[in-house]
């Protein structure tokens, strides 16, 4: 992997932490996803103008990653209803860690060094122990369960899509054209099954209306983050990729604590400091 895929994997990273707080800040989940949608279904009309359409042998992934990231995105905002943001985010993306690593390593006959798998090893590890970190003493148990559940459900999703686009951007001829094509997807999709899966669908257009702005921007954010490590998939191997995107965790409790008012203990910096040790031998190795 060249310094300059790491770096823009790390960009990626945080600017996935910036759209999930925003998520996160969000009351209403599903006015939430919807404008997140909107901004991609936007994106996604003047790229696929711009870039055309990828090759046909890819379109069974574009299709099946569409449908896999709207259930992603509904399972993550319930699980930001229902846990802490420095309990749900770490979870999920540690979860996805393993999964992707040993299917892309064991299915996908990707190969990595010594210190590469043990650098991922750490990151995982470091991710999911920072899950376990009891980080709200006044939230319900009830709540922090139904949090962790969802968490757990988004982790597979998010590790069930990263395969698919890993090997259908591959396919595709043109990366910037599967990930035009998956976003427009997306924002034709994830609106209408938000709209059906709300309670009353006479006032969820003005409850949308209410929260356009941060779900726009949380949107973009999402879009660009997103498809730097889709680019990022088509030059280097999966099981290095996931990893190093989701080191957006790193900055997860520092965003809980400055904006949720979540506590970020001794416990928390430690692990943060071993999930780096972590990157830094995935780079070297």
């Amino acid at each position: 992997m060249t310094l300059a895929v790491t770096a823009a994997v790390l960009l990626a990273a945080v600017m996935h932490s910036a759209w999930n707080a925003i998520a996160k800040a969000i009351p209403d989940r599903l006015a939430s996803s919807t404008m997140i949608a909107v901004a991609y279904g936007a994106c996604g009309v003047i790229g696929a103008a711009v870039f055309g359409i990828p090759l046909q042998q890819s379109w069974p992934y574009v299709l099946a990653s569409a449908v896999l990231q709207t259930c992603y995105l509904i399972l993550l905002t319930t699980s930001y209803k229902h846990g802490d943001f420095s309990q749900v985010y770490p979870l999920a993306r540690g979860l996805a860690v393993l999964l992707v690593t040993g299917i892309a390593t064991t299915f996908l006959a990707e190969r990595l060094s010594f210190w590469q798998l043990a650098g991922v090893a750490v990151v995982a590890g470091s991710l999911l122990s920072l899950a376990l970190v009891r980080q709200n003493v006044s939230a319900t148990t009830d709540g922090n369960r139904k949090g962790a559940f969802f968490a757990v459900l988004t982790g597979v999703a998010i590790a069930a899509y990263t395969l698919v686009d890993g090997v259908g951007v591959r396919v595709s001829g043109q990366s910037m054209a599967y990930i035009s094509w998956l976003f427009l997807l997306q924002g034709l999709l994830i609106p209408v099954v938000c709209w059906r899966m709300a309670k009353d669908r006479r006032t969820f257009p003005q409850r949308v209306a209410r929260y356009w702005k941060p779900g726009f921007i949380g949107g973009l954010v999402s879009m660009l983050a997103y498809g730097i490590v889709v680019w990022a998939q088509s030059l280097a191997p999966l099981a290095l990729v996931s990893p190093l995107r989701e080191t957006s965790v790193l900055l997860a409790g520092i965003i809980g604590a400055v904006f949720f008012k979540e506590k970020f203990s001794r416990l928390r910096g430690a692990l943060t400091v071993v999930a780096v040790a972590g990157i830094a031998a995935i780079q070297l190795g």
